[in-house]
């Protein structure tokens, strides 16, 4: 149903015709954003599985280690506090189609025995490995769940956006320029009828 505040006019005629080429670029913007998104998003999740299912296999073995750690040499947290904290972690962003993706850069270093091996055995040093790797797999982790997010959510409003203007805006404007189009055609035949009319009574006059 054409806007009832819309005066038929050419001028408005002109401009909705200019309004619905606008919208439908935004539209066109719209759904090549989120085709791309979802690109994006999916190369991230073939991913993801891969890193959660290595994450939960380290875990498993990191904790059967600490676990053997503890049978032999007995609760082995007052060791495990000569291990150095870390936390040389950068985050930057890279931008896909407007959205940013979170980069965590760190530079995994090389195993270094901080605490006294004397007071320590090789189940102990094999639970540091592990936990080491489920340190690094937990960084690339953060950085993939994290870049999911922000991607499903870019997808979810770039989605929307697309659908309010294939399904409301567009069709409105469509129904105007109708409605328009038609009341002038409607004024333009009436114009010519009369004007025909004038004319025959001229002639006739005449």
């Amino acid at each position: 149903m054409p806007d009832k505040y819309v005066f038929p006019t050419k001028g408005n005629l002109l401009a909705l015709n200019k309004s619905i080429r606008l919208a439908e670029l935004g539209y066109n913007l719209m759904d090549r954003k989120r085709n791309i998104l979802i690109r994006e998003m999916m190369s991230l999740y073939s991913k993801v599985k891969g890193i959660r299912d290595e994450i939960t296999e380290t875990y498993k073995k990191a904790y059967f280690a600490l676990q053997e750690a503890n049978i032999t040499l007995g609760v082995v947290n007052e060791i495990a506090k000569a291990i150095p904290q870390d936390d040389g972690l950068t985050i930057t962003y890279r931008s896909v189609m407007g959205v940013e993706i979170p980069k965590v850069l760190y530079e995994s270093q090389e195993v270094n025995i901080r605490y006294g091996i004397s007071s320590t055995n090789t189940k102990f040093d094999y639970a540091y490995k592990y936990f080491l790797k489920v340190r690094d797999l937990t960084i690339l982790l953060a950085e993939v769940d994290n870049s999911l997010y922000k991607l499903a959510n870019a997808i979810r409003k770039a989605r929307k956006r697309a659908n309010a203007l294939k399904n409301i805006v567009i069709p409105d404007y469509q129904e105007n320029i109708k409605f328009i189009s038609e009341t002038l055609e409607e004024r333009e035949r009436e114009e010519f009828t009369r004007r025909k009319r004038i004319k025959e009574s001229l002639e006739k006059n005449n």
